[in-house]
């Protein structure tokens, strides 16, 4: 599909994000060379791929004011075990240099729109029984430094909790050891209904442990689902994420260097926004006010 026609130079982004926006996608800037990359508009200039489905994933759907193409993800075929899911992400298996905002990092935030567009969560194509289903639903994150390409350190999602699937932030501040969770206590149904555009933000605070998540510029109620001290955060400050580059970005699902089928959402995605801070309620609704001119 080709690039969005031009339109007016208002900016999209809030202008105090602009210094903290390591990776930035709107889906409306392929790359010149190859039509399944996408441009970053952030200043690290990570490029993704659009896997399997390529340059067909970019649709005329925009999820705000001056968007007019999203990212669609999703599961191609349930009843078959194989990794040919639309998906979006970058991976390198030392590192990828230009992520390196996210390394011995303090604070995450990730955000963006997102549209639920089908039966979510997937078959689960990864096991015999047919109506088995994936116990997650990936949305959007950052990979930890020694990652498979499912290991993260920042990621929004939504996943079983206490046996019940939740909208959640999860972190992981040191590579290798225990992520902590916070789970969104209201509906994830009610958060993220079917055929409508909502704007999710979580935000990781690896110096104090503090997590959140917020919807549509609002921040949500929720709750911590590991006690004790999973970041390791007891000895002096500031404490940071593991000082490594992630090994990628995963954007609809897991494994973004296309070697398994894991966790794929049937949605849409705009505007994912993955900056190297803490972004507080005040910038995330200012973001979401400038999307929405409201």
């Amino acid at each position: 599909m080709a690039p969005a026609e031009a339109r007016s130079h208002h900016d999209p982004v809030h202008p105090s994000l602009r210094k903290h926006l390591a990776a930035y996608y709107d889906f409306e800037h392929p790359t010149h060379a190859n039509p399944a990359k996408e441009q970053d508009r952030g200043f690290s200039g990570t490029d993704i791929d659009l896997v399997n489905g390529g340059a067909d994933m970019r649709t005329r759907d925009g999820a705000h004011q001056g968007s007019r193409t999203s990212l669609q993800v999703r599961q191609v075929n349930p009843g078959t075990a194989g990794n040919d899911d639309w998906k979006a992400g970058v991976f390198g298996p030392s590192g990828v240099p230009t992520l390196r905002a996210f390394n011995a990092v303090e604070g995450v935030t990730v955000m963006g729109w997102f549209k639920a567009t089908g039966p979510n969560p997937a078959l689960n194509s990864n096991t015999a029984a047919p109506d088995d289903r994936f116990g997650a639903v990936g949305l959007a994150g950052v990979l930890s430094g020694n990652s498979d390409g499912h290991a993260v350190r920042a990621l929004l999602e939504i996943i079983e909790v206490n046996g019940e699937l939740r909208l959640v932030a999860l972190g992981r501040r040191v590579d290798g050891a225990a992520s902590q969770t916070f789970a969104a206590s209201q509906d994830w149904r009610t958060l993220l209904p079917d055929g409508e555009w909502v704007f999710l933000a979580a935000t990781f605070d690896f110096d104090t442990g503090a997590m959140a998540l917020y919807r549509d510029g609002r921040r949500l109620d929720g709750f911590y689902t590991v006690t004790g001290d999973p970041w390791d955060l007891s000895g002096p400050g500031p404490h940071r994420s593991s000082p490594t580059d992630p090994r990628g970005i995963k954007i609809g699902g897991s494994f973004p260097q296309n070697t398994l089928e894991r966790n794929p959402c049937d949605c849409r995605m705009d505007s994912l926004m993955f900056l190297n801070t803490v972004l507080d309620g005040k910038r995330i609704q200012a973001q979401y006010r400038l999307a929405t001119r409201r």
